[in-house]
């Protein structure tokens, strides 16, 4: 019997079933997710859909037991193909909870709902930092909910349970583009009748993108047209530059390459002559602590910005380049139709790669992570 959460994930990806959840349900919220149910969906596998219907609904049954998890796995096939066709009086869109799926794919669906039903009000249900990416746009108003991703499930599972009491109104219409706060859709949020369920997971090739995959989602179950957007408030007070740059890579590390890489790219925009705004992430983090001491090593017209995603989003739309990790800035410039370069480490594989490439109008180039890749990029830069 598999045991550790590596062990459970091979297990699933072999095709075996979990007998018990138990041992699982009593992991940190941390490894659980980190180690099987975030894998089993960044594999965009359509073949593991089903164990992650199995696993998460058994999961969700063992920690509330109001939920059964035979009627749960029941309600999620019947929300894969439900296509709603009523005209709502208003319309809740999913945060997806970070900010670049949010820019890649939630805005999409925003901006097909706006598209679809110009006197319908648009709410987006998610958090104020990523609501602010919208908040320039007054068809958008903001449901505050708070995925917080605390030590244990029934915490995660929290800011679901207390949403779905707010959507009970039968002329509430729910888009769910694949998101953290259904759990994937797991969660029964609002009726199946009054919900368009995106499984991001299952759909598309092995080359597509979900930029391009929620795009045409949308065309065919809404008939509109729509794609990335983004419109911060007020955004004149943020520092211009011909380059904007972020290091940012949320918790994943593996996504870094190294300082020495990092030193390399900025002193290299520098020594061009171009004014480079370098994203310097939350106070007090480790990412502001490299920033700050590239800002001490550096020479050149390097300026840091410490404040809030939604004014950097801004200025990374009034640069002329961006340069980075994969994270939300790729998107942004993508929304934004700005040149970029984005370099790739720590994926979980080509599909992974393929489906999260920033798509969008403007130049682009994805680089891969290796031993010396700051030639790649420079020559991209260039």
């Amino acid at each position: 019997m598999a045991n550790t959460s590596a062990e459970v994930l091979t297990l699933l990806q072999a095709g075996g079933r979990v007998e018990s959840v138990d041992a699982l349900a009593a992991l940190p919220a941390a490894e659980l997710f980190g180690g099987v149910i975030e894998p089993l969906a960044d594999s965009f596998d359509p073949a593991l859909i089903p164990a992650y219907v199995d696993v998460f609904s058994r999961l969700m049954e063992r920690v509330a037991p109001s939920y059964c998890a035979a009627r749960l796995a029941e309600r999620y096939e019947l929300l894969r193909v439900s296509r709603p066709m009523f005209t709502p009086s208003r319309v809740v869109v999913l945060s997806r909870v970070t900010l670049g799926a949010d820019v890649a794919i939630t805005s999409t669906f925003l901006a097909a709902a706006m598209a679809k039903w110009p006197g319908v009000p648009v709410v987006f249900a998610g958090s104020p930092k990523n609501f602010e990416l919208f908040a320039g746009d007054a068809r958008v108003s903001l449901l505050d909910v708070r995925y917080g991703r605390g030590a244990t499930l029934a915490e995660r599972l929290a800011a679901g349970m207390a949403l779905a009491p707010l959507l009970t109104d039968e002329g509430t219409l729910v888009l769910d583009p694949d998101s953290r706060l259904s759990q994937l859709g797991l969660l029964p949020l609002a009726d199946v009748e009054r919900t368009l369920f995106f499984e991001s997971r299952g759909v598309g090739g092995p080359a597509d993108s979900l930029v391009a995959l929620a795009r045409g989602f949308v065309g065919s179950a809404m008939g509109v047209e729509a794609r990335p957007w983004i419109q911060p408030p007020a955004p004149e007070w943020v520092p211009a530059a011909d380059v904007a740059v972020s290091f940012g890579v949320g918790e994943n590390a593996a996504k870094r390459v190294s300082d020495a890489f990092e030193y390399e790219v900025v002193q290299g925009l520098l020594d061009r002559g171009l004014k480079v705004l370098l994203d310097s992430g939350a106070p007090g983090t480790e990412e502001a602590a490299r920033a700050a001491r590239l800002e001490e090593r550096c020479r050149g017209a390097l300026f840091l910005w410490s404040g809030s995603f939604a004014p950097f989003a801004a200025a990374i739309g009034r640069s002329r380049l961006y340069v980075g990790y994969d994270s939300a800035g790729q998107h942004v410039a993508a929304a934004c139709g700005v040149a970029r370069v984005t370099v790739f480490n720590g994926f979980s594989g080509e599909r992974f790669l393929a489906r999260w490439r920033p798509e969008g109008a403007g130049v682009s180039r994805v680089l891969l992570a290796g031993e010396d890749v700051w030639p790649a990029v420079e020559a991209a830069i260039l």
